[in-house]
């Protein structure tokens, strides 16, 4: 089995804060993006963060996000520009970053997703790391 478009739609826009058309999802979680040197195991674990150099996860609210729409149902993408700190050292070390992860928190919190950078490297001291609007992509595919 999977998703009709319909059902696809409704899932992605309850999550993302644009509907409440499922109960359990009716509040939309904080979404927080984080980034990686290394890859998120399904459950969360296995990523890592940059913890100096001014790094932060950045909060996505519910107007950050493009609703899914009937044309695309399994498609999210972001509303505006992700821009972090601007770094005050080298983030790991200039270790290149490879992965974004979404999470429910600005620290720990619960692991929602994860995905490749289409462009990997590092975050240097003076740099800024933003995702352009519309680069991250959540799919249901």
């Amino acid at each position: 089995m999977s998703f009709g478009n319909r059902t696809a739609q409704a899932l992605l826009n309850s999550l993302f804060g644009k509907t409440s058309n499922f109960g359990a999802l009716a509040t939309a979680p904080a979404i927080y993006v984080a980034v990686s040197s290394t890859t998120w195991a399904e459950d969360g674990t296995g990523g890592t963060e940059p913890s100096a150099g001014a790094y932060a996860r950045q909060l996505v609210n519910a107007a950050g996000w493009n609703a899914a729409t009937l044309a695309d149902p399994s498609l999210v993408d972001n509303n505006g520009a992700i821009t972090f700190p601007q770094a005050t050292a080298d983030w790991l070390s200039a270790a290149n970053l490879i992965e974004a992860g979404l999470f429910d928190a600005v620290t720990v919190g619960n692991f929602l997703a994860k995905g490749i950078l289409t462009v990997a490297k590092p975050v240097l001291d003076g740099d800024t790391l933003e995702i352009p609007d519309g680069d991250l992509d959540i799919t249901l595919d």
